[in-house]
């Protein structure tokens, strides 16, 4: 049986009728009504699984409002919002333009929660045609979500992840994101989410035929989506229920779940579950013995099937071939980003070379003036010490004569001393010469004391005599100069 889950899980809110439209054509918005934009976006996302062509309306209807008055989050939200209705619609390759134009919107203003969402709705219009591309998209969006510690983003993201490996029959890697993305919004206290897990965790275990788990988990979601009024995620559940109760061969109880399914599903207008239940209903009517029934709606399945098929791979080159548009925009685009940072950087560093040549051509001027001025202060300073070298070179010339004078002085004045101490040798010697001769005469016994001491008192009295004419002669320079001019005439 093709079991067909959910691709927009994280979007399942409960389906309430919406009062007439809060915008018209006539509708004029000023700065202040961002607020009013951000509701009518709130109020057309939330109408999506009911109402997607009404959706679209809306979104486009907001993304002109956001034009006008310049509202950037309010052009790229409403952009994904007409994403998602063309994706409830089957308009796969419109979806995926109005998604890559979103996001190159949140790229320019950096908004990197909003970048998250673009890359798992686009892997959520993967999911049902390619999985592997779509966990490509899920694989660029979880590290923003973990980046800004979004709980929510991570939980959805998880879901998403879920789904896609539930796709690729990776049950057990499918079950390990469910669990993840269940506790996570059990955290957050989200209900509606919760259920969406459970029931794909349901699926799981019934594909992994676990009938009795998953019965029990998906009996418990069932409830819990009724209660809610969650029609859509009730006739999803419907699905798997009525395919286990026919495994059972509890026919009866399968007749009433695939009603029940087929009542939610029309009431939905969009189309989702027709073939699941189709295929169900032959499956019954098989095990029923209703040939002519099961014939039937074979026939239909199998009309339905080639227009899917036909549809699917359509749809899959188309979102291959918008990729690859959208990623030869976002080259073209990155390169003009080049060019544009170039010419920044060009313009910026002229301006920087002009700066520094203004500076340097002030700094040489400035130095120049500097430099007027220093050397007047050095030719100034230079006079001075040519003065003062002058007048020391007088002064050291004086100082020569002063010095050459002392000097002639002082040798004429050593040659009389010297002179003058050979005339005090001559002077003195007689006398003391005599004191001699007397002392060895007494010791001789030549003469007795009393005349040696006269003798010597008049040697003693000679000596006393010169030396008062010394101190004479050294107080009178006259006296002095005359006495060694005798010393020199006589040669003493």
């Amino acid at each position: 049986m093709k079991i067909l889950l959910s691709i927009f899980a994280f979007f399942l809110v409960c389906s309430k009728p919406i009062a007439a439209l809060a915008i018209t054509n006539n509708d004029t918005f000023t700065k202040e009504d961002t607020a009013r934009i951000n509701k009518l976006l709130k109020q057309g996302y939330s109408i999506r699984l009911s109402n997607p062509t009404q959706t679209i309306e809306i979104g486009r209807k907001a993304f002109e409002a956001s034009k006008r008055i310049e509202y950037t989050y309010g052009m790229g939200e409403a952009l994904r919002v007409i994403g998602i209705g063309q994706s409830y619609m089957g308009h796969s390759k419109d979806a995926i333009n109005s998604y890559l134009s979103a996001l190159t919107n949140f790229t320019k203003t950096n908004d990197l929660i909003s970048q998250a969402k673009i890359y798992y709705n686009i892997g959520n219009l993967y999911t049902d045609v390619d999985a592997k591309h779509a966990i490509l998209f899920f694989n660029k969006a979880m590290p923003i979500a973990k980046k800004l510690s979004n709980k929510r983003l991570i939980a959805t993201i998880s879901l998403n992840l879920g789904n896609a490996f539930f796709k690729l029959n990776d049950f057990d890697l499918s079950l390990k994101y469910l669990h993840q993305s269940l506790d996570l919004f059990k955290y957050l206290k989200d209900t509606s989410s919760q259920i969406i897990c459970k029931q794909d965790i349901g699926v799981n275990y019934f594909n992994l035929k676990k009938y009795d788990k998953a019965y029990s988990i998906l009996i418990e979601t069932h409830k819990m989506a009724t209660d809610l009024d969650l029609k859509r995620i009730v006739a999803s559940i419907d699905i798997t229920l009525a395919e286990y109760f026919i495994r059972k061969n509890k026919f009866e109880k399968a007749d009433a779940i695939i009603s029940e399914g087929l009542g939610l599903a029309s009431k939905l207008e969009t189309g989702e579950f027709d073939y699941s239940f189709k295929y169900l209903s032959y499956i019954l009517a098989l095990k029923l013995n209703r040939y002519k029934q099961a014939l039937s709606t074979l026939y239909a399945l199998y009309k339905q099937d080639s227009v899917a098929h036909d549809k699917g791979v359509s749809t899959q080159i188309d979102l291959i071939r918008e990729q690859a548009k959208a990623d030869e925009r976002k080259r073209e685009n990155e390169i003009l980003l080049q060019k544009q940072k170039l010419n920044q950087v060009e313009l910026l560093a002229s301006a920087a070379v002009t700066i520094l040549l203004l500076i340097s051509i002030g700094l040489l001027y400035t130095n120049l003036k500097r430099k007027g001025k220093t050397n007047i202060q050095l030719n100034a300073l230079n006079k001075e010490v040519i003065k003062q070298k002058q007048i020391a070179d007088q002064i050291n010339q004086h100082l020569e004569e002063i010095v050459f004078e002392r000097t002639k002085e002082l040798q004429s004045k050593n040659t009389k001393l010297k002179n003058y101490s050979s005339y005090l040798s001559h002077q003195i010697r007689g006398p003391i010469s005599s004191l001699i001769g007397l002392l060895n005469i007494e010791k001789s016994g030549l003469i007795g004391k009393p005349e040696c001491i006269d003798m010597m008192n008049i040697a003693v009295n000679d000596i006393d005599k010169v030396i008062q004419e010394i101190n004479q002669m050294l107080n009178d320079d006259y006296e002095f100069d005359l006495v060694l001019g005798n010393v020199v005439k006589n040669g003493w």
